[in-house]
């Protein structure tokens, strides 16, 4: 049988041309959400060259949250781009996401559709949910062997011995983001029915069905897929694979492995609208059962002039990390410089009201160098006083930095034989010691049971997962 190979994207968060002017509304607006706006139309049209370039991926997938709040002038967009790769041969398949639409009373879609003025918003037209359906009909819904029409969810045929099940889990918003009871009926029947025709089965969905990392899951488990416990099971019983998951904006993998042994990925894609946006490109070849992914992102932003930058480095402003990275410094140089730059990013009132205290331990942490974690936690890490005092040149900032850097990007650059991950981890591990002892039940609470404050920080530090964020192999049967 001949290899598939597709395109999967997720969270370009467009934002029309036609919705703003330039001014403080919109540059306001594009902070608040730390990612990039202004430039998402030209963003993706650089992805979409991408993927014209590529005469073997036939399909292009998008994961929802295709637009940012639900605007109908960033859906026309969207939609005409869309029409760029249709005409060029491609089979599109879109689901969508909460950011797609406007709530309408029965469910917490808190999003509002605004044109941005120079210096404030007004009312534009906008896209309710019932809509989405039929205004991305002809993108995956009509070539489809089968439509839950509830849901809007639907499977397609992707190439010979394969099947995409694309599951629409924008719920009723932020109270349930999953399939009803009628809808995980269709699903397990379309898992049998592809079954039965001896075809591989894949899955795709906006929410994560795995948490990028437990911390996450404990924190906000409403976040994750509506069900995804009964989805771990059914897709480990069904030896079905993989789905591949947005909405975090992170560059993950994650591999479940049931009692049984049964597993399957999530493999979760970074956004688009991230400085550092890439998508997947897979590649299933069915006689071998194989499926490979690779990440692939854009050295150049149509109609931007990047000035010899990469994307990333162009955007990384914008992303949170580059936030703190910029302002940060501010608070050595001039306070009320770093609160002013802080306002949408950090607590600036609790800042403002504790500035006595805050200035001058903000001040001590920007200025230390590794060297003192590295002796706070020194029981712990093993580390001699001569290794302790080789690091008194090295800015302790710069190690937080890097690990704040990769929390989109994945593949954290401190595995455990660096200097960096025995300092980091020798000081949770003094740390998870005094949260023990005195029982403080503030940071107690936000610890998934059984776990420790070291294993949350592990996470965050190298890749403990696949291996490897952007490319994995593995076997479909």
């Amino acid at each position: 049988m001949k290899k598939t190979a597709f395109y999967l994207l997720t969270d370009s968060h467009l934002v029309s041309e036609r919705i703003w002017e330039e001014g403080s509304s919109i540059s306001n607006r594009e902070r608040g959400d730390q990612i990039v706006l202004i430039d998402t139309p030209k963003i993706l049209d650089g992805f979409i060259e991408k993927i014209l370039a590529d005469p073997e991926a036939e399909t292009v997938i998008f994961t929802g949250d295709n637009v940012n709040s639900g605007d109908l002038a960033s859906h026309e967009d969207f939609r005409a781009r869309l029409d760029r790769l249709v005409a060029a041969g491609k089979k599109v398949c879109v689901t969508t996401a909460t950011h797609d639409y406007c709530g309408e009373g029965d469910d917490e879609n808190f999003f509002h559709a605004v044109r941005y003025t120079k210096d404030g918003t007004e009312p534009t037209p906008f896209m309710r949910k019932s809509g989405l359906f039929d205004f991305y009909y002809d993108y995956g819904p009509r070539q489809a062997l089968n439509v839950h029409r509830e849901s809007g969810s639907y499977c397609v045929q992707l190439g010979e011995g394969v099947r995409m099940i694309l599951i629409n889990d924008n719920g009723n918003g932020r109270s349930h983001c999953g399939l009803f009871e009628d809808g995980v009926a269709w699903l397990k029947a379309q898992i049998a029915q592809a079954k039965e025709a001896g075809d591989f089965v894949l899955l795709a969905v906006h929410h994560p069905v795995i948490a990028p990392w437990e911390v996450y899951r404990h924190v906000v488990d409403f976040e994750l897929y509506g069900g995804y416990r009964d989805l771990w099971a059914l897709m480990c019983k069904e030896h079905v694979r993989v789905v591949f998951t947005g909405h975090t904006h992170v560059q993950n993998i994650q591999k479940y492995t049931d009692e049984n042994g049964e597993w399957f990925l999530d493999i979760s894609t970074i956004a688009m609208a991230n400085a550092a946006g890439k998508m997947r490109r897979v590649v299933i070849d069915p006689d071998a059962g194989r499926c490979d992914v690779t990440s692939v992102g854009i050295d150049r932003v149509p109609g931007i002039d990047l000035q010899g930058k990469t994307p990333f480095e162009h955007y990384y402003g914008l992303n949170f990390p580059g936030i703190l990275q910029r302002i940060l410094p501010l608070a050595e140089t001039d306070f009320n410089a770093f609160l002013k730059a802080s306002r949408g990013v950090l607590p600036t009132e609790q800042l403002e009201k504790y500035r006595l205290i805050a200035k001058p331990v903000l001040r001590r942490v920007l200025k230390m160098k590794l060297s003192t974690p590295a002796k706070f936690g020194r029981k712990y890490n093993g580390m001699t006083r001569d290794e302790c005092k080789a690091l008194r040149d090295k800015p302790m900032m710069d190690t937080l930095y890097e690990i704040l850097k990769h929390i989109y990007t994945g593949n954290a650059p401190f595995p455990p034989e660096t200097v960096e991950f025995r300092v980091v981890t020798g000081v949770t591990a003094r740390l998870d010691r005094i949260v023990d002892k005195f029982n403080i039940k503030k940071i107690k609470e936000i610890i998934p049971p059984g776990s420790s404050l070291t294993e949350i920080v592990e996470a965050f530090l190298y890749n403990n997962r696949t291996g490897d964020d952007d490319a994995i192999s593995f076997d479909l049967r």
